[in-house]
């Protein structure tokens, strides 16, 4: 069993919303595979020009292109793109950009 957020009642591990007090639930990371959409967006950033970012994501390939062209400074233009993307964006859209 798993305990409410607010009053503290047993509810269901898989409960969205306790029956007692009728608050939803705050899940620790809704997104697969652990990835937060705000330290992908801090690290497209601070460190995006060199593809830290992609790396993070899973998408490696991505990431050595950024890294081989990181002296143009194309990837920094489009890693603060990318920085305002993440920032907008949803949770669920982040996570549809993981797989």
């Amino acid at each position: 069993m798993a305990y409410c957020s607010e009053c503290g009642a047993e509810i269901s591990p898989k409960a969205e919303i306790c029956l007692n007090c009728g608050v939803r639930q705050i899940t620790a990371n809704p997104i697969p595979g652990g990835k937060s959409r705000i330290t992908a967006a801090i690290l497209a950033f601070f460190l995006g020009g060199l593809g830290v970012h992609k790396f993070y994501m899973g998408k490696t390939g991505q990431g050595v292109l950024y890294l081989l062209f990181c002296w143009t400074f194309i990837p920094s233009i489009i890693a603060f793109i990318e920085f305002i993307i993440y920032l907008t964006e949803s949770d669920a859209a982040f996570a549809a950009r993981l797989i």
